[in-house]
């Protein structure tokens, strides 16, 4: 759509906030297009242009998820979520599955932290993420 010049439409689109990066359409598609990295790239052209993520909340889980990274240069689930339920305010709709998991071995407290914290730092810096 942007190589058609419809570069506002995808901006504007609920598609580039919905991706999960999983990746899954790399490993599928014929003509090995990084589909994930230029969703992200939307993303982040989108949050520069002042273009308010269409899905109701995923802006505050996506500045969640890069304010963990930026701490420890890796996800920390309960941190993260703790962090996102905080900026959406929905602070107990999904709780008891958050204990369960937690229960069951499936959501440790904490994560190992970067040894290499200064390129996490580096690419923060050169990516404009403060």
């Amino acid at each position: 759509m942007i190589q058609n010049g419809k570069r506002e439409e995808v901006l504007n689109s609920s598609t580039i906030w919905l991706c999960l990066s999983c990746e899954t359409c790399i490993t599928r598609c014929p003509n090995q297009v990084d589909i994930a990295r230029m969703m992200d790239a939307l993303r982040e052209m989108a949050i520069e242009k002042g273009i308010p993520a269409r899905e109701k909340n995923v802006l505050k889980f996506h500045e969640a998820f890069l304010s963990g990274m930026k701490m420890s240069g890796r996800v920390n689930e309960p941190i993260m979520m703790v962090q996102y339920k905080l900026k959406s305010l929905d602070l107990f709709s999904d709780a008891l599955l958050g204990i369960n998991m937690f229960l069951k071995g499936k959501l440790a407290l904490l994560s190992p932290r970067t040894k290499d914290m200064k390129s996490v730092k580096d690419i923060f810096e050169r990516t404009k993420h403060s």
